[in-house]
């Protein structure tokens, strides 16, 4: 009998990681589903960690090296899933327990084809973002059809019929093939197909900042700023990370907490609600403190003005 989910699961030698991002999909509250994992030209111990787990439900397929970030063995990997639903997982992000089940249970009330749970971005130092991102809106859609992407495929579920419908992961683009993916779903679908759940059910942990100095997205290095000077921010979204611990390890110990997450999806609610708060002329104190700050920089010359940081300026006139 076929499960009710495939979860696609691809990796390239980040086998530390890839043991918690397994074991984040095992912790599903809906237990039926099969594990994809493909390892693209993997030389570390990826397969060792894979034959760990003595679950049933996992896959291992060990492929060459594909091209760029290995797309096509996405692709293979896909043409061997038998869920209803395709769901996916980078292999250094994690699942909330109740992921599989939430998106679910969206997609079959909706009638959609395609649809993502609320971006949660998490940085090195343990600052969660939670992304304001409603495709729902026709402006906000357009944007990302057409302009750039804030969703990480971690967020994103969709119905298996999309493979037979709109073909498979593009294998010939160096990067963002996933968005490439999505946005053919949506144009192919008349960007009806789709829905959204504004509750959070992933974290997403940006592997480039390991080497990139932060300011890779704008709406992150804008919330980092507010987050550091103001005295707002929840501790559930700004978890203090120890030197030599994997910021994957701290947060999976925390996702284990039903009251843990209750609490993160509150205080998610808090940060969007009050970073749409600040654009209004009713401001706090603190929040005029800072506005000040950003002034006073804007003003010297003999500091350079960062891009994400004039965007700020300009969020908080």
């Amino acid at each position: 009998m076929a499960p009710r989910f495939s979860v696609l699961l691809p990796t390239h030698n980040r086998s530390d990681p890839l043991r918690l991002a397994i074991s984040s999909v095992l912790s599903q509250t809906d237990g039926d589903f099969e594990l994809l994992i493909v390892g693209d030209g993997c030389t570390d111990n990826s397969a060792e960690v894979c034959a760990s787990f003595d679950d049933g439900r996992i896959r291992w397929f060990d492929l060459p090296k594909a091209p760029y970030f290995g797309y096509a063995n996405r692709n293979v990997e896909l043409r061997h899933a038998s869920g209803e639903y395709i769901a996916f997982v980078a292999d250094d992000d994690l699942l909330f327990p109740d992921h599989l089940a939430l998106l679910a249970a969206n997609l079959e009330k909706s009638g959609a084809e395609w649809i993502y749970s609320r971006p949660l971005w998490v940085t090195t130092d343990g600052l969660v973002v939670p992304f304001a991102s409603n495709l729902l809106n026709p402006d906000e859609l357009d944007t990302f059809l057409t302009a750039r992407n804030h969703i990480p495929a971690t967020c994103v579920m969709y119905r298996r019929s999309c493979l037979d419908k709109y073909g498979y992961w593009p294998e010939n683009v160096p990067s963002a093939a996933d968005w490439r993916y999505w946005i053919r779903i949506l144009e192919g679908g008349h960007k009806t197909n789709l829905d959204y759940c504004p509750t959070a059910s992933a974290l997403h942990f940006n592997a480039i900042w390991r080497t990139t100095p932060q300011i890779r997205m704008r709406q992150v290095t804008v919330a980092r700023e507010i987050a550091a000077r103001l005295s707002w921010w929840p501790p559930t979204l700004k978890v203090p990370i120890a030197p030599g611990v994997a910021e994957q390890k701290v947060f999976y110990d925390l996702i284990q907490s039903e009251d843990h997450i209750s609490r993160m999806r509150r205080d998610i609610m808090l940060v969007v609600e009050r970073l749409a708060w600040m654009q209004l002329d009713e401001t706090p104190g603190d929040y005029l403190e800072l506005r000040e700050r950003l002034d006073a920089i804007y003003a010297s010359t003999s500091w350079r003005l960062t891009a994400p940081l004039r965007a700020l300026r300009k969020m908080l006139r």
